[in-house]
This record gives structure tokens, sequence and C-alpha cells, in this order.
């Protein structure tokens, strides 16, 4: 059967697609076996023409995507993403295991990417267009009105049950008529629709049709066109060139670079905001490679995936799985049981009805984690291929999935590993995420949370700008950025990213602009701010052998304008949001000045005086003054009967119910275990109870969300604590032992003869 006669009325063979069907990858392989073309053109960006060699290369594993990106602006980019089921990815390798020409014909991404340039990658348009594009107007989906023409309220399963079971129905010969089909229903909707909204697709389809002319020029009608089903009506269509060269003239146009990159399954996912894209590449993926009995082998992975989480399956349980997704499909008349009957099959027989083990199976096997492989010859910037360098020698691999790496950095490959993270963080290339270390909370431990999303790419290539390696990179965007810094909390922050990313050679321009900038900045609350990121980045330093002397001459001077300035700043008549906002800076100078003290020995006392005037003065807010207390009596700097006093005068009926409130708060807030401070201070307790019990009605109903967010986040355990002593009465515990009284569960005296029992488990437990 020749191309023309395949095609239905002459002309070369056109094979109309969705793109990512599993289906239609068959069904394409099929045609092109039975047409045996002389070429084969494929929609995608011309400029990829001579990377498509790279395909055949056994380091190239899909999914993978052409990126290509303007030469002067790598961000503004655009992504053609091909997994193993794509149908254009199958052209591809069978007119390269055939010997013949294989080319893109669709506009050029010269002209896409200048007629986008005003927008963000993210805000292009979608459709089969690239990856991350969105819709200029209101479009059709072509699927979802032939499923709704059909009966079908779910295009994925109309789309299914006419395509993706054509085999199993014994369909499968019928392969170009089924095309013929396909492309005479998008006929009869470009008919009722026109464009469907797709402007742009006029000129890309003029594009196509040029390149057509030029191939039938070159093999007559034996090519085939592989490309969106959408697009088949207007390839037909008569037209003339100097109709379609309207069209093109005038076109921006912009310098592009192309290579090919990892992807992975997740991003093909509708969900992950890809609009092309299909609601489950991983069972896609799974059809088109299990080519007998799929249902039984999807149900044998589940049952897999659910026995390494200790669930129990069986054998038996799979069978009737089976059992159940075959009635469903044929109570529903459907040739085979979809991924709809498989999963309502799983949760009723594997997951006992619950929807917790089906999220997993959906996550792991509907979507799944596949990340593609490129070979080494793929061009990349220098910045990728020092990090790829980099990346293989301390053995972290690129992965799709999330991933906790615990690091020590009294190891020299954990601290290799930790600078390259922290480096690629400065140049905005999150691959990893610091997070809390669940194994221990020193300065030597990090924990990341590493994953890596195909648009890193385009961050490599935007931060290649900085310099061919990560290092360098990293140092002259830390330069650049100190000197572009406007707040002085902006250059902190930098100074300990330099810190923790080993750029001791940024360091002195960071450390010239912080200078700079704290000389001249006056504002108590951005010196406050400041002063943390500050500490830490001492603390860093040490850790990480860096000479950090310069960082604490200026953390020392901007210390010490705090403890001046801080008093007035905290008297000048704060509304509430202020007064909450000058408690966190309080706390977080609190903090750095406990880091800093080893270096200043009488910085803590000056920072002890400052607490004690604030503490005392009553035009301090309420919320202020009680922290100020609190941190004197935790660092034993205030003899808790001095803090019984602070308290009475701050619950005196003289203070304002509001204020008074804010004074607990500070001093009881739940998150600074105030709650255990009040279990074991009866007479602080004490206080708070009278005061509470003599609040006016009105004015406790104005004070009762403050209370219930200092007390309410209190451990149940110490609510219930507090609940009882309160019950017992003021001063109840107090007044028994004062009468000699044991308190409840206690002998009156202590036992000599039990107490020496335990003297020597005691001994062994310190010894221990």
């Amino acid at each position: 059967m020749s191309p023309a006669t395949a095609a239905g009325g002459g002309g070369p063979l056109l094979l109309g697609v969705r793109h990512h069907g599993p289906g239609s990858a068959r069904a394409v392989r099929a045609a092109l076996d039975a047409a045996r073309p002389a070429a084969v053109l494929i929609e995608g960006p011309p400029e990829g023409d001579a990377l498509l060699a790279l395909a055949a290369e056994p380091g190239m594993r899909p999914p993978v995507a052409l990126l290509a990106h303007a030469a002067d602006d790598p961000g503004r980019a655009a992504f053609w993403p091909l997994a193993g089921f794509s149908p254009e990815w199958v052209a591809i390798r069978w007119a390269q295991e055939h010997e013949v020409p294989v080319r893109f014909i669709d506009l050029p991404a010269a002209h896409s990417l200048a007629a986008d340039g005003d927008r963000p990658e993210r805000e292009r348009p979608e459709g089969d267009r690239p990856e991350g594009f969105e819709p200029d107007a209101v479009r059709l989906d072509p699927l979802a009105v032939l499923a709704e023409t059909a009966g079908y309220d779910d295009p994925e399963g109309w789309w299914e049950d006419v395509v993706e079971h054509r085999g199993a129905r014994g369909a499968g010969e019928d392969v170009l008529g089924a095309f013929e089909a396909l492309g005479e229903a998008m006929g009869a909707l470009r008919e009722a629709y026109g464009d469907g909204g797709h402007h742009r697709d006029l000129v890309r389809e003029a594009y196509m049709r040029q390149r057509m002319r030029a191939a039938r020029r070159e093999f007559g009608d034996a090519y085939a066109v592989v490309c969106g089903a959408w697009h088949v009506p207007a390839l037909r269509a008569k037209t003339t060139v100097a109709a379609d060269k309207a069209l093109l003239s005038g076109l921006p146009k912009v310098k592009v670079e192309t290579t090919w990159v990892p992807w992975t399954h997740r991003r093909l996912a509708r969900a992950g905001g890809y609009g092309a894209g299909i609601t489950s590449p991983g069972w896609y993926a799974h059809l088109f490679t299990a080519r007998d009995r799929p249902v039984e082998r999807w149900l044998t992975k589940v049952a897999g995936l659910l026995r390494e989480e200790d669930r129990q399956v069986s054998s038996a349980h799979v069978i009737e799985a089976v059992r159940l997704a075959e009635t469903l499909a044929a109570m529903r008349g459907r040739p085979l049981p979809g991924l709809t009957e498989t999963l309502e099959a799983v949760r009723a027989v594997m997951c006992d009805g619950s929807d917790v083990p089906l999220a997993l199976i959906e996550d792991r096997l509907v979507v799944g984690d596949v990340l593609g492989e490129v070979p080494d010859g793929a061009p990349v910037v220098p910045l990728q291929r020092d990090l790829t360098r980099q990346q293989r020698t301390l053995r972290l691999k690129a992965e799709a999935q999330d991933r906790e790496l615990e690091l020590d950095l009294r190891k020299d490959t954990d601290t290799a590993k930790s600078l390259l993270l922290h480096r690629l963080r400065l140049l905005g290339i999150g691959w990893g995420t610091p997070v809390a270390s669940r194994s221990g909370t020193g300065t030597f431990r990090e924990t990341w949370r590493l994953r890596w999303e195909p648009e890193l790419s385009v961050r490599i290539a935007e931060a290649g700008i900085w310099g061919t390696t990560v290092l360098g990179a990293a140092t002259a965007k830390a330069e650049a950025d100190a000197a572009a810094a406007e707040e002085l909390g902006d250059i902190t922050a930098l100074a300990e990213q330099c810190l923790l990313a080993g750029l001791a050679q940024a360091l002195p321009a960071v450390l010239r602009a912080l200078a700079d900038r704290a000389a001249l900045d006056t504002d108590v609350a951005k010196l406050a701010k400041a002063l943390p990121a500050l500490a830490r980045s001492l603390r860093y330093g040490d850790v990480r052998g860096t000479d950090a002397t310069a960082l604490g001459a200026v953390a020392a001077g901007l210390a010490e304008r705090i403890c001046v300035a801080l008093p007035p700043a905290c008297t000048a008549g704060l509304d509430a949001d202020a007064a909450a906002e000058m408690r966190g800076h309080v706390d977080g100078v609190h903090g750095a000045v406990g880091l800093l003290a080893d270096t200043d020995a009488g910085l803590r006392e000056r920072w002890s005086a400052v607490l004690a005037v604030l503490a005392d003065r009553d035009t301090v807010p309420g919320l202020i003054r009680g922290r100020a207390a609190r941190l004197l009596l935790d660092d034993g700097r205030q003899p808790a009967g001095e803090t019984a006093r602070l308290m009475g005068l701050a619950l005196s009926p003289a203070s304002s119910p509001a204020d008074a409130a804010g004074w607990i708060e500070g001093f009881a807030g739940g998150s600074s275990g105030g709650g255990t401070l009040l279990v074991h201070d009866e007479r602080l307790l004490g206080l708070i109870d009278a005061w509470l019990v003599g609040v006016p009605e009105r004015a406790f109903t104005d004070v009762l969300p403050l209370l219930r967010r200092t007390f309410g986040a209190y451990e149940p355990g110490v609510k219930r604590t507090l609940g009882e002593l309160v019950r017992r009465g003021p001063g109840g515990s107090a007044a028994a032992a004062a009468a000699g009284a044991a308190p409840e569960g206690f002998a009156p005296e202590l036992d000599p003869v039990r107490a020496d029992a335990v003297v020597g488990l005691v001994r062994m437990l310190l010894a221990g």
C-alpha cells in the first residue's frame, strides 16, 4: 500500500495523533511499517533537527524533552517533551531504524520564543504547544467534544475505548482506517468551530505546509507526517503558497539554542501544569510496554508496591481484583477495563476500601517518578558540564522523587556536597532544600530534601551568564547581589549564604556592602532583623573553618547600636501589630547575643541591662515587657521575687486588661515553655489566676483571644496539670507543705530504706 492510497484521496500519509498516547504510538509504528515512507516529518521545532541523531544513542532514555531558549535570555525558553510512548518518539526511532530522513516541521522556536518574549515561560500558550504554555483565550478541547458526542462524560475513557483498546478488540489491522476516521472527525470540528480558539495554530500550520511542499519536491508524495490530529484538516487543505507566505511574513525572530534534557513522567501529567499533558503517564507507559494481559500485569505491579509498604496482599487478591475490574468493564459496556475500573477494583480488594493506599498507587504507578537520561554528547552550557562532573564525583544522582540527604559536616565528602547545594541555591537552582534534621541539631549536621525538576535545566542555562563553573558563577552572582542590595537584611542574608557556600572570594565585597549599609541604617527594627543572620554566619564560619573575623566586627558594632536604640524604639506608641513584630526582634537579638557572647564577654551584661529597662518601663507595651521579664528569668539574671513583683504590677487594677493580657502572652507564650514554668511556680500561677478572676465581664471578651492564643498552645499534659492546680485553689500545695502535710500520693517523711535501694542504680546511670 502506498502512502497516497493510505491517506485516502492521494497525497502524503498524514498520521494525526494524540500527543503522549500509547495507542497512537502503536498505530504510528504499524502505519509506518505498512506504508514504508521515504521520509518522516514530525511536529516539532526545526532547530531540533541537528539533535535528532542523539535519539539513537544508547545513553538516550525517554522521557526527555527538546529545550529551546533564547541565546541572550535563557529564561525565555520552551520544552517539547517526549516519552517512550509518544507517537513522535516512535516515529523518530522508526525513521532511524529504517535509515530514512526525519525532520521537524513546526514553526521554528526562533519565532515562537520571540513572539512570547514579553511574557514569562509559565504564561505561554498550551495545548499541544511546548511545556509550560497557557491559552490566549478559551480554547476548544477536541477530545472532549468528540467524547461528549459519543455519549461519554470522560474524554480519557472515550480515548481508551476507541484507541487504546483497539488491539484488544482485534481491530488493530485497520490502523490506517482509524487515522482516516480520526482525521475526518477533526475536519468536522474545524468546519464547526474554525480554529477553536487556537489562533496561533494558523501560523504554525502555514509553516508546516511550507515544509511539506519542500518535502514533496524532494520525495514526491512518498513521505509521512506525524502531527496532532487537530492539524490534519489544515494540512490537507488546498492553500496557495502566497497565502501561507502572507501569514508568515513579518514574524519576530530571536537567536535560539537547543538541546535535549531529561524529563519526568510527573511533568508529563496535566496536573503538573502541562497543557498537552495526560492524567496518567505511568499507566500509559504500562499499556505501551505490556503487549498482552495489561490489566493482570498492572495489578501485579500494584500488589508489589503494596507489599513493599508492608500491606498483606496475596496472589488471591490480584486474581480477585482482575475479576472485579473485568466485571465492572462489562457492566459499563467497555471492551477492556480502563484505569477507572482498575483503580476501583484495587480500592475494594487490595486497599480495604481506603483511599490512603490508593493515593500511594496513584502517585507512584499511575503518574510515576521516572526520570529520563540524555547522552553525554548532548550540547550543554559549560556550567551544566561542571555541575555534572561534581554530581558524579560526589555521587549525587539527580532523581525525580523526593529524597532526604543527611550530611555530617565533619566529613570532607559531606562538606563538599553541602557547599555544592548551597552554591546552587544562591544561583537560583533549587535542586535541594534545607530541612530540619531528625538525627540531631548540632551545627555540624545538615539535612536536605533533593528533587530534580526538568525546569532546573533552564535555571542552569540562565545562571551560565555568571561563570563556567559552579564556584565561579556563585562567587560572581554573590558580588553582584551585594552591590545591588538595598536592604540591610538582604546583605546579611547574603553574607550567611556566602559562608554556607564557602565563597571566600565573595566575602570581602559582601562585607564592605554590609558595613556601608549598617553604618547608614538607623531603623532599629532593620538592625535587629539583620543581627541573627550575622550571628548564625559566625557559627557556620567556625564549623566550616572559614575566617569570619571581619564579620564578627560588623556584628559587634550592630549589637551595640541595637542596645542603645532598642528601649526608645519600644516606647514610641507601638500598636498591637508593631509590638508583636518588635517582640520577635527582641527574641531574635536575644538568641544572637547568646551566640556572640563567646567573643564579647560584656555583651551579655549590656543586653541584660537593656532587657531590665524594657521589663520595668511602663510605657513599653505589655507584650514586650512580659517577654523581657521572661528572658531575664530564664537566663538567671532576675530573681523570682523580682519577676513576681513585675507580674503583680502588670496585672494590677491600674493596668488595662488588654495590656495585662499582652504581658501574660509575652511572659508565658506557649512556644516558650511558659506552661511548664507556671506548673512549677504556683506563685506566678496564682497571680495570673487572681487577675483573671477579677477581669470585668466586658473586658474579658476583649482579652479572650489573647489568652486563648497563649494557653491554647500548651501541651495537653501541661494544660491538665494547670487545671488541677487551679482546681485545688490558690496556694493549695504551698499551704499543705507549710502545714507539714505531704502532697497527695506521698508519705509525710522520706523513707531512707527505700531511698537507699536506688542508690546503686543511680550511680550506674550517672557513670554510663
